[in-house]
């Protein structure tokens, strides 16, 4: 298995192939919603990376698309991640492999935060997040549960509007 960073030439690829080995069950963990079909305007945004504000990495074995995980961006110092593998690679160690190699990504694009919605009923990933991202916060609403980690304090040095940062989330 070989992880990449993927760009806008290997990214619409590797959507379209993820997107199809996911079952409809895993497409709405994912998703959040059915989502029988991936839309074109779907489509342009989860191939839309630059390295900067967006980015993705991808799995690959023989050169088959396996998995994609993603950090896009949402202020100056946070980003979201998503994670996404295909059925037949799920539990098997994909996931952790992304992840993990998408905390580096979203280190070296300045992120400090990393962000996300899981549903409740996602045991895998929320497993797949304690398990990479040790001491993340998770919070519960009525329809998803909200994970938050601090990379900046894994991966450099803590400031001051770190730590003001952290108290005005509490």
């Amino acid at each position: 298995m070989r992880v990449t960073e993927l760009d806008r030439d290997t990214a619409p690829e590797a959507v379209d192939a993820v997107f199809e080995g996911l079952s409809a069950r895993s497409r709405y963990l994912r998703f959040h919603s059915p989502t029988p079909r991936l839309t074109a305007s779907a489509r342009r945004v989860l191939s839309d990376v630059d390295g900067e504000r967006h980015a993705a990495v991808c799995a690959r074995v023989g050169g088959d698309p396996i998995g994609i995980a993603r950090v896009i961006k949402t202020s100056e110092r946070g980003a979201e991640i998503a994670v996404a593998v295909v059925d037949l690679w799920q539990r098997r160690g994909v996931g952790r492999l992304l992840l993990e190699e998408l905390t580096s990504v979203a280190a070296r694009m300045g992120v400090a935060v990393l962000h996300g919605d899981v549903l409740p009923d996602n045991h895998a990933m929320l497993a797949l997040v304690r398990k990479v991202l040790p001491g993340v916060r998770l919070t519960r609403d009525a329809d998803s549960v909200q994970l938050s980690y601090p990379l900046a304090w894994v991966t450099a040095e803590i400031t001051d509007a770190d730590l003001v940062e952290s108290l005005q989330e509490i």
